[in-house]
Formats: C-alpha cells, structure tokens, sequence
C-alpha cells in the first residue's frame, strides 16, 4: 500500500511537472512566433518608409522634398515616427519633428552608411534623447548622389518601448521578458514587467542559441545572462534584419501552480502513509477489532478516492462538470452518435458585461451570479443533456441523440431567455445577456475538438452581431477571421487616403423642435468595399489602436466643420462626438484637445464629449482627473447609453457632468411596457435632480416623442427627428431651421 500510494503519487508529480513544462514550453514558443511577427511588420514598414524617402531625395536632390511627403501624408505618423535627412557632413537638413540630434557624423551608423559601398539598413545602437530621457532607436539608409558619390542618410527614429509595448501581465508575468536583440549583441530594447532598458551587452550566440535540428519552436529553459533569472526562452534571428527578437517566460511564475499542486499531493500521501502505519500497529489488537479497522479503511479510501475524483472532473464553484469531464462526455457521445447514426450538437456560451459585474459589485457578487446561472441552464436542459463550466464565464452544453434540427434553436432561445431575467445581488437586481454559437456532428466536425472549436467561433460571431443572440456554425466563420485582418491591413492606410468621413444627426429641442445640436458620426467609404459599417471597423480600430490617429482625425473634422458653419452666419450649434475607452484614457488626450481648439478656433462651449456610462466606474480616480481636465478647458462632457451601467446617483454626483443620454432600449419600449416605462422616468427624475440636460436617443416614432414630451425631457434624436446626413446636406438644414426661425421672428414683431 505504501508503494502505491507513493508511486501514484510520484508518478502524479512526474506527470503535472512534465505537463507544466510542456505548457510552458508551447507557450514560449507561439508567444514568440506573435512577437516576431509584430516586430517585423514593424520594422519593414520602417525600412519602407527609409527605402521610399530615399529614392525621392535622390530623384530630387532636395532634402525639402520630405516636408513635401509629411504634408501630402505619405509618411508615418509623427506621433510616433521622426523622419529626418541628414547631409553628407552630418547635418540634419530636415526632419518630421525637431529631432534628438542635430549633428550626427560622429554617430556609429552614419559612420557605417559612410563607409559602406552597399545600399543596406542599418539599425544604430539606442540613445537616450536628452529631453525625455527615453531611449530612441534610429534606422537608417544611405542616400547617394547622381554620381554615385556618399549624400548623407536618411533616418527613422523610434522610441525603444514601441518594439516591447505589447508586452503583457496576463500573458508573460511579472518577470516575463521581451526583447530585441542586434547581432552585435547589443539589446535594442528589452522589457521584464515594467521596466524598460535599452542598450545592454551580452553575448550574442549564448542569448540566441540556434533552433533544434527538428524545428521545434517551443521555448527552452534557461538562466537569462542578463538578470540571473531563469525563464523559458525563444529566441528567433530576423530575416532580413540584424536583429533577434527574444521572448522569455520566467520558470518560476509558470511552475509555481505546479508546486502548490505537489505540496498537496506530498501532504495527502504522507496522511495516508500515516494512516496506514496506524493500521498496520493496530493488527496486533483482537479480531474484531482488525476487522473494524480494515472495514473503517477500506470506506475511507473508497470516499476519498471518490472525492479526489469528484473535484478531479467538477468545477468547484458551480458543481457542473468541468472542461475535463465535459471532453469525455463529449467523446463518448460522438462514438455513440458515429455507431447509431444520430447527431449532437454542442452550445458555447460567454456572459455578456459579466466584467462590468465583476469590477461594479466584487468577486463575491460575480460568484454568486455565476451560480445562479449554472442553476438556470440546468433548468433549460434534458435529463440526458449536460452543463459544464470551461472556466470564468464561459459555459457549454451538450445536447445528444438530437431528432429535430429546431430542438438546438428551442434550447438557445430558452438559454438567452433565462438568462436575461434580472439577477438579485447584494442590494439590487441586475441584469446580464449571453452570447452563443452552436455546431452539431457531423456536419460541423468529427472530433470533440473541432466542434468546440467551432462553437467558440460562433459564440464570438454572435457576440459580433450585438451579443444577446446565438449564431450556428458555418465555414464562412472561418473565413472572417481572415477578413477581420485584412480590414486591418486597409484601415492603416484609410487615413492617409482621406476614405473617412463624418455625417451628422441632429438633436432636437423637444419643445420648439429646432435643432438645438448635432452628433458627429465616422464613416468609412473603402473604393473597393464600399460604405463599410462602423459595428465592423470600430472594435478592429480599438484593438490595433489605430482608434487614436483616427479619433484624432474625427476631433479636428468636426471642429473644422463648426466653425466653417459658423462663418457662414449659420447658428452656434454644439457638437458632439464619441470617445471610446482607448481614447479617453490616452495619456495625450488632454494636449491633443488643447492643440485642436487652438489651430481650429472652435469654442469649446459647442464641444461636447461623449463617454460610456461603465467608463465612469471601470477608474474613478482617474476619470475623475480626466473630466476635471475637460472642464478646465470648458468642454462639455455627455454619458451616452445612459441606464445600462451600474453607476448611482451618489457616484454620478462626484463627476462634472453636463448631459445624460438616455439608452435608446429604454427609449424603444417606454411607451409601452411598464417596467421600461418606470426606469425611463427615473433615469429624466435623476437627471433633473443633477440639473443635467436629458438626451434620448433612438426616437423612431410619434408616440416616443410625445411620451418624452410630456415626461420633461430637454432634447431627443432618432430616425425620426433626423438621420445621420453628410455635411453639405447637414448645412441645408442648418439653414432652413435658420430661415425658419428668422420668418418667425418677423411674424412675432
């Protein structure tokens, strides 16, 4: 017995700790293959740019023509690259931006472009600028004259964090490293955490260790000559660059899990052992003494056996059945599915806002709510059908020995229902939606893995498509997938090519029903797609973070806009624009702003600012800095989709607000449904309360109006006041309701 309970429980440590090295391991690697190819995206659109300015100075032989390229906007952003040309003295003749350096002949690459007969990217070592004190790489080309002769060079310069900027806790850890890596062995930026340092020498072929004979990309341990630390490491050299990217996961935050697991397995088998021996000193006693004892043993292995396999295969939170006994059930359902020839189909489903839950009422509140919706899906379901919890919000069920394709449609609909009735937590009922994706055996897979796979993709499509619905699978998913990178690719150069533009939709006063402002609206006309929809590039922006060059864009367009009307003698109208998370807590918001209403003359009375209503409780501190900033420079700041969140009027009271936007699902059913009707009244009571201007939006009928009318509501836009207009036309309306008002006033007198 001592045998096999330490030999399990050896073999169990062997297992986990092979397992945990495994994970690391794959995880290094791919983490790796990401990194290398974002940095060399990276660095050939840098050498593009280098390659592009190049060949038009020495068609020109000017070092103006790169003021001619920055104005026509055919080079990088400024914010974040600095363009310069320095002449064959060394002189910088021209830049973007006034550059770190103003003299650069005794720099080690404009030695080297010198030097060199051959036209070659050469990467400097990084500096510090003696302004801000950050570290800055240049890349740099040689520019020749028409006899062939040395012209000087032309540079890219780029602060070093750009390179290790996607470096991420929840991914990497405390003690994770990024970094680049030249050939002469020189960091050109790395990253561990927080910190961020350039300039460090190691050497080269001990940090860049070449790839196995078999290719394999996973991560390989070892103890970083840079800091002592030890980490999985992957480490990949650039083609076409001198330059090697490394990616490193320290050892000790991946395997801590591991240990604690073994520490409690150690603990069980040395409990068990001393059981055990206890047994084995008690056989001395009488005979029904030994037969108790054994009798007493032989059930306490059996509970605990049965116990360690119960938290084995369930999830401990919501006593489902967890990822690992969900693939098993699943398994054994496809070889019964293949034998009798009948289908299965699986449900993904992810809790829509759960988050908001999470960081609004604390963990506590979020357990409870994960709870109570285990217990709702087992309601939804057959005694046959199973439940399980993947992990944090994420559910999935398995229907099997399905007769009739609109059994799956039935159950998800019955799902979303359930799930969309009001949650009781702590003081107050709040309210959460799901999102599902469905795939069945066979048509869509033949394995448990593709159909998890496969319904995950559509639990995102149907988040895609607004979330609170569920989507089946289809091919055509994967292939969006695909397309979501390529509308990347063409929204990068959508800017520069002028494809975007602003409509605008009016705003209402609700008693006079003149136009009392209007909100800006960004569009996107592609010349080979056509209109694009702001649901399908908005979130794309905001991930990559093109969000801010194109917001900043969507600020001074509007501003432009306004104070164009306004010379044309057309009425002072406020507008509006929106500012997604990314933006609003970008650290240069508050300059961009200050830079915008200076060159643009735009009075920042007519500037309103509007922010979700969850953005006010993710960082109360810091939101609060932010708005205080706004209002210092006199803007307006508006909450859209006002009653969704979980703000109180205590916590609304803290920020300086101007308007509240009442959430057009309110606006939809006020007229007609009770309960909308009650949280509508007390949203316009709240807001009279504050002495805030009341907004609502999506007014899309004649009966909405006049509910809003009559329950003191300021303004209200909609289909049915306005649609969003381009500016020529938004211009004729201006004027009519100008001329109107004027003819009004001549009658009145």
């Amino acid at each position: 017995m001592l045998t096999l309970i330490w030999g399990a429980t050896l073999n169990l440590i062997s297992v986990e700790q092979a397992t945990a090295r495994r994970v690391a391991e794959t995880s290094g690697g791919e983490l790796a293959e990401t990194y290398e190819s974002q940095v060399v995206r990276a660095l050939r659109e840098i050498d593009q740019t280098l390659k592009f300015v190049k060949y038009a100075y020495e068609l020109e032989g000017r070092p103006e023509v790169l003021e001619q390229l920055r104005t026509k906007a055919m080079l990088p952003p400024d914010l974040l690259f600095v363009v310069s040309i320095a002449d064959s003295a060394g002189h910088v003749r021209a830049s973007t931006l006034a550059p770190p350096w103003a003299k650069v002949a005794e720099q080690e690459d404009f030695l080297h472009q010198r030097h060199s007969h051959t036209d070659s990217l050469s990467v400097g070592l990084p500096q510090r600028d003696a302004k801000t004190g950050e570290w800055i790489l240049r890349f740099s080309r040689r520019l020749d004259s028409s006899d062939g002769s040395f012209a000087g060079i032309v540079t890219v310069s780029v602060g070093a964090a750009y390179f290790v900027s996607g470096y991420e806790t929840s991914k990497l850890g405390e003690h994770g490293v990024l970094g680049v890596l030249g050939t002469d062995g020189v960091f050109r930026a790395r990253r561990s955490g927080e910190e961020v340092v350039a300039g460090e020498r190691v050497d080269y072929a001990v940090a860049v260790r070449p790839r196995s004979d078999d290719g394999a990309s996973e991560a390989r341990p070892s103890t970083n000559p840079w800091d002592g630390v030890r980490r999985y490491t992957s480490a990949r050299e650039l083609f076409d660059f001198p330059l090697a990217v490394i990616v490193g996961l320290s050892a000790e935050e991946q395997l801590a899990p591991t240990r604690q697991h073994i520490r409690r397995y150690l603990w069980i088998a040395f409990a068990s052992s001393l059981l055990l021996v206890l047994f084995v000193a008690l056989l001395g006693r009488t005979s029904w003494q030994l037969a108790r004892s054994r009798q007493l043993a032989v059930e306490e292995q059996i509970a605990h056996a049965a116990r360690v396999e119960y938290l084995a295969y369930h999830d401990g939170l919501t006593t489902l059945p967890n990822r690992s006994l969900f693939s098993k059930l699943l398994q054994q359902s496809i070889h019964l599915a293949h034998r009798h020839q009948t289908r299965l189909a699986v449900l993904f489903l992810d809790l829509d806002r759960f988050k908001v839950i999470n960081d609004t009422l604390g963990h506590e509140a979020g357990d409870k709510l994960l709870q109570e919706v285990a217990a709702r899906l087992k309601g939804c379901l057959r005694e046959s059908d199973t439940v399980a919890r993947l992990g944090g919000d994420e559910f999935v069920a398995l229907l099997p020995d399905l007769t009739e394709e609109k059994y799956v449609a039935t159950v998800a609909q019955k799902i979303l229902s359930a799930i969309a009735r009001p949650f009781a937590l702590g003081d107050g009922e709040f309210r959460v939606t799901g999102s599902i994706g469905i795939s069945t055996y066979p048509h869509d897979g033949l394995d448990e893995q593709t159909l998890t796979k496969n319904a995950d993709i559509a639990m995102y499509q149907a988040k895609a498509q607004g979330k609170n619905n569920f989507q089946l699978y289809s091919e055509d998913m994967n292939v969006s997938s695909l397309d979501r990178l390529n509308l990347e690719s063409r929204m990068r150069h959508a800017l520069e090519r002028g494809e975007f533009e602003l409509h605008y939709q009016p705003k209402r006063d609700i008693r006079s029903g003149c136009i009392a402002g209007m909100e800006a609206l960004l569009r996107w006309r592609h010349p080979d797609l056509g209109m694009v929809a702001p649901m399908q590039f908005i979130p794309v922006a905001e991930a990559t973070g093109l969000i801010i060059p194109i917001g900043k864009w969507v600020l001074r367009t509007a501003c432009l806009q306004n104070v164009a009307w306004q010379r044309c003698g057309l009425p002072r109208l406020s507008v509006a624009v929106n500012l997604t998370a990314r933006q609003f807590y970008d650290e240069y918001l508050l300059p961009t702003l200050h830079e915008i209403l200076e060159e643009t003359g735009m009075d920042p009375q007519l500037l309103e600012l509007e922010i979700s209503e969850s953005m006010l409780m993710s960082n109360v501190d810091n939101t609060l800095r932010i708005m205080t900033g706004l209002k210092d420079m006199g803007i307006r700041i508006a909450i859209d989709d006002f009653g969704i969140g979980y703000s109180s009027l205590s916590a609304l009271k803290r920020f300086p607000l101007d308007t509240i936007k009442v959430d057009r699902s309110f606006i939809r059913d006020a007229s007609s449904v009770a309960e909308d009707r009650d949280l509508t009244e007390a949203i316009m009571a709240m807001g009279r309360k504050l002495s805030l201007t009341i907004v609502a939006q999506g007014v899309e009928t004649r009966e909405q109006a006049d509910f809003l009318r009559s329950h003191a509501c300021d303004e209200f836009q909609g289909f049915y006041v306005g649609e969003p207009v381009a500016a020529d036309q938004m211009a004729e309306l201006l004027k009519t309701g100008a001329l109107q008002a004027s003819r009004e006033g001549l009658s009145d007198s």
